[in-house]
């Protein structure tokens, strides 16, 4: 099957800061870029047919010009929106492979079906048309859309963030978070993760690992420690990975890459595009950690600020710091906290948190061959997970890591 969709709107323009940004992972992982891909499944009110729910997907992209944008050109990419054209629906599971960004709608629809009932709508997403808050924009609209209740304010676009970006505003926004990039990377070391394994010590297969710690102790830690220094969880948990890490490498200054939504504009909050982007955070490290969180706060605020920036700034400060080193310069360390809430702190008592440690779990879901970073913690309602390469972190390491994380915030929150 296929959806033939005609909107008033087209045109073309420079890629946005966040496409730009998610474009470079892309190029550094390919041809394993699928990694990239995520997905969202939609409850189908009611009783709605094939016919029905193609309506609303049709109405989903007319109305939002980030599914009807694909790449224009690889080497010096720029956004191109069209018109009108026909995206694939298929029954069942879409296709899960990389996206083809120049030629393929970078949407994927399956439909699940019980007789002629619609019960579920599979959406996958390619990431240069929507980061995570991005899709759920698109699933709160295809929901109302199947209601029969389409949104009535238009929706943002891409192309005008674009411009923006490139104007005296944005351009005063960039120099800002420049500033804090250039600044920055004068105190950092070279590289998080600078020495790589010898061959002979390499685990076999692809080196890129994932290790997934689900433990109910540490997220009660979490919650435990944030209610006693009035922080989030997702502070305490970036200063706790940052603090870890340097204290694995030896590293006396932590800088860690954290994913920020940049959703703050009223004009961004519910555009469907990708707008999350890399802060630099740094941390002092050495200090009782219960003292380090007091710095915390106000350091990851500079963080979140200098994630909306132009990667050619960032990209231009880089290779003159690096220049004046004389090596390359970048963290290859990385923190995204992908949970869509806070779940907010919570006093809790120190026998319970002790208590859960029992329920703890470790497993390796993901392994592939590419990964544009050497070590990225990714917190999820599944649990926190690390994805590392081997090459420069090898599993046991990783594993250990995991577990001192753990061992740092119930030790915090309960001694």
């Amino acid at each position: 099957m296929n959806v033939a969709f005609s909107a008033p709107d087209e045109g073309v323009a420079p890629l946005t800061w966040g496409q730009r940004a998610i474009w470079d992972a892309i190029l550094a992982t390919e041809p394993d870029d699928h990694y990239f891909n995520f997905d969202r499944v939609v409850k189908v009110p009611g009783t709605r047919t094939v016919p029905e729910v193609l309506a609303a997907v049709k109405a989903l992209v007319e109305r939002h010009g980030a599914f009807r944008t694909r790449l224009g050109e690889r080497r010096e990419p720029y956004q191109r929106l069209e018109r009108e054209g026909r995206l694939d629906v298929t029954f069942g599971d879409p296709p899960a492979a990389r996206f083809d960004y120049e030629r393929e709608w970078p949407l994927r629809v399956g439909l699940v079906t019980e007789g002629d009932r619609v019960t579920h709508v599979k959406l996958v997403f390619c990431h240069l048309a929507a980061d995570g808050a991005g899709a759920e924009a698109a699933v709160r609209d295809l929901r109302m859309l199947l209601l029969g209740r389409p949104p009535s304010a238009p929706a943002p676009r891409p192309l005008d963030l674009a411009t923006w970006q490139r104007s005296e505003d944005g351009r005063r926004v960039a120099a800002t978070a420049a500033a804090h990039w250039e600044r920055e990377h004068r105190r950092i070391a070279a590289s998080m993760f600078p020495t790589r394994v010898p061959s002979a010590e390499q685990d076999a297969g692809p080196p890129i690992w994932r290790a997934l710690l689900r433990s109910p102790a540490l997220d009660l830690a979490a919650r435990s420690i944030a209610a006693a220094h009035g922080a989030s969880t997702s502070t305490v948990l970036l200063a706790a990975v940052a603090e870890l890490a340097g204290r694995h490498t030896g590293e006396e200054i932590s800088s860690v890459l954290t994913i920020v939504s940049n959703r703050f504009r009223r004009d961004t909050m519910n555009m469907v595009s990708t707008l999350s982007m890399e802060g630099l955070f740094t941390f002092d490290t050495g200090r009782p950690f219960a003292d380090a969180l007091r710095a915390a706060g106000p350091t990851a605020l500079r963080a979140y600020r200098s994630a909306y920036h132009d990667p050619a700034d960032r990209d231009r400060i880089v290779a003159a710091e690096s220049a004046r080193r004389g090596e390359p310069v970048h963290p290859h360390c990385c923190f995204n906290d992908m949970r869509f809430a806070d779940p907010g702190p919570a006093a809790c008592d120190p026998d319970e948190i002790d208590k859960a440690r029992a329920e703890t779990t470790l497993t390796w879901p993901l392994s592939q061959d590419e990964l544009d970073c050497r070590f990225c913690v990714h917190v999820t309602t599944e649990g926190l997970s690390l994805t590392a390469d081997t090459r420069y972190l090898p599993r046991p390491m990783m594993e250990r890591y995991l577990f001192d994380l753990e061992d740092l915030l119930v030790g915090t929150a309960t001694g």
